[in-house]
């Protein structure tokens, strides 16, 4: 994911889908939903709904979703693996919208499942750790809200979205990722495994989920915790800001090839991202897991923004540029299973790929313009929910 693209730190609570049919969004960039035809969305026929109509079965089984009864026993009665039933089945139940703003245009960048190495007990060859989240750590907002917190009601903590908890009771900003490279986290017991390098830890907090591959060959899945609460900021960004790369040379591979070249230099850039994301493992997982805290479907699951848009609904994505994602133009229905701190917009968006190596090199180069059409649940006539 270059540059500002990045989908930063990933998961968990709940908004409710977008507003009304026909009507203004949420305040701010003039955002409106306009009423459109199924057979005005580019490719929708040639799209295979029954791949998009088993990623959604798992969001109307996300207990923060809250779905319509009618629609749920809809749902249980569309057969599986039937492309066509799956079609009629959004058809029938939703009603497609145009996403219309006077935002920034339409961009999609996406993200993946790094596989890498770890061991439970530091050595010179695996010396950086992964640590759990500490038990002094304090949401000031819900995960789903981190990239856009609220003010605070204390200045001091204005902007952030976590905090840490004195024992006497006071909240105060917590340890930066400079910090706790200098030891603040030391001696609390919070380190789960360790990577080699902190090059390895700083992408899959970039990522938010991974595979760790451990000297037994046994593998095991972590996933985000919580953060530290400070804004993410992007390296691919700065880089390109700084003149030490173009916008066209700005890959996840360029960015890892440049901080490890020079380990002083890298490390400094990588303290510019005072965010810092803390792990705990998921037993007998299969697979990644977003904000809804289930299972993400390779080139079918989207992190949205939130706060424009609702978790688990659908959204067609319409992004002809992007042709190394599936071999055709991407044209495809997705469902909105996770967010990141650096995803912001009515039309902005971070397309989960895959895991391992090869989905991180395609990833990695995605970012390309698209254009987003909200499926609404029929008849819905306000506010927030389906």
């Amino acid at each position: 994911m270059p540059a500002d693209m990045m989908p930063a730190d990933t998961p968990a609570d709940m908004p409710a889908p977008v507003g009304p049919e026909g009507a203004a969004g949420p305040p701010g960039n003039g955002l409106r939903f306009e009423r459109t035809d199924f057979a005005a969305l580019p490719g929708w026929g040639d799209d295979d709904a029954a791949e998009a109509l088993a990623a959604f079965r798992l969001s109307a089984q996300a207990a923060a979703v809250r779905i319509p009864e009618a629609l749920r026993a809809r749902l249980a009665l569309v057969p599986a693996d039937d492309a066509a039933a799956g079609r009629a089945f959004f058809e029938q139940t939703f009603v497609a919208h145009r996403v219309v703003h006077d935002g920034a245009a339409g961009f999609l960048t996406a993200y993946y499942e790094p596989v890498l190495a770890a061991t439970h007990i530091a050595s010179q060859a695996f010396p950086v750790p992964l640590h759990a989240r500490p038990a002094d750590l304090v949401n000031l907002v819900g995960e789903a809200e981190r990239a856009a917190p609220a003010t605070a009601a204390l200045p001091h903590l204005s902007g952030l979205s976590h905090a840490r908890r004195k024992p006497a009771g006071q909240l105060v900003p917590y340890a930066t990722r400079r910090d706790i490279d200098a030891g603040a986290l030391d001696g609390q017991g919070l380190e789960l495994f360790y990577v080699a390098d902190a090059v390895d830890r700083f992408l899959l907090q970039v990522q938010g989920s991974g595979v760790l591959v451990l000297p037994d060959g046994r593998q095991v899945r972590v996933t985000y915790d919580g953060k530290n609460g400070h804004p993410y900021t992007s390296l691919g960004r700065y880089l390109v800001d700084s003149g030490a790369a173009t916008s066209e040379q700005m890959s996840l591979e360029f960015l890892a090839r440049w901080l490890r070249a020079d380990a002083a230099r890298g490390a400094e850039a990588m303290a510019r991202n005072a965010s810092y994301v803390f792990f705990r493992e998921v037993p007998g997982a299969t697979a990644p897991r977003g904000v809804l805290d289930v299972a993400l479907t390779p080139l079918r699951s989207l992190a949205i923004d939130p706060t424009l848009h609702g978790l688990g609904l659908p959204i067609f994505v319409d992004a002809p540029a992007i042709t190394h994602l599936t071999g055709a133009p991407f044209r495809r229905l997705m469902i909105a299973q996770d967010v990141g701190s650096a995803i912001r917009g009515a039309e902005r968006g971070d397309i989960f790929v895959g895991t391992g190596d090869a989905a991180g090199d395609r990833a990695g180069i995605t970012k390309h313009p698209g254009r987003f059409f909200v499926l609404l649940p029929a008849g819905q006539a306000s506010g927030r929910t389906p």
